[in-house]
């Protein structure tokens, strides 16, 4: 018997939400990234949005993970937004120099939807979170 998931996936039109709910080791990091990238094929996804509102720490696995699902998918032809980094976090990764360059970012889940929304109807504009 399985414990309560600790990553996930919903499908919404053709935009994946992934809620990262606990704080995963590297194994658990890499079958998300798989899951994920899986998913992104299977449902033909255009966008994917990923929360981690949930954790208070974002180490340089994860860090470095989270980069390579986004460039993942976009060769999948995805775009990705990372939303709800706690301010603590985005302090720590600053300070170690473990930033998400090149990642888009906003402050909340309606904001990741938002930016989305902006790019397939031709009206992109940058969150003001991150």
């Amino acid at each position: 018997m399985s414990g309560p998931a600790l990553v996930s996936i919903l499908r919404q039109g053709g935009i994946l939400v992934a809620s990262v709910h606990t704080a995963l080791d590297d194994a658990e990091m890499v079958r998300f990234q798989q899951d994920l990238v899986e998913q992104i094929g299977q449902y033909r996804a255009r966008g994917v949005i990923i929360d981690v509102a949930a954790l208070d720490v974002i180490d340089s696995f994860a860090a470095n993970t989270l980069r390579s699902i986004a460039d993942i998918a976009r060769l999948r032809g995805a775009h990705t937004v990372i939303v709800g980094i706690q301010p603590d976090v985005a302090f720590a990764m600053v300070s170690l120099g473990m930033g998400l360059a090149g990642v888009t970012t906003a402050l909340d889940l309606e904001e990741g939807l938002a930016y989305l929304a902006g790019i397939r109807g031709g009206t992109r504009r940058e969150p003001s979170g991150g």
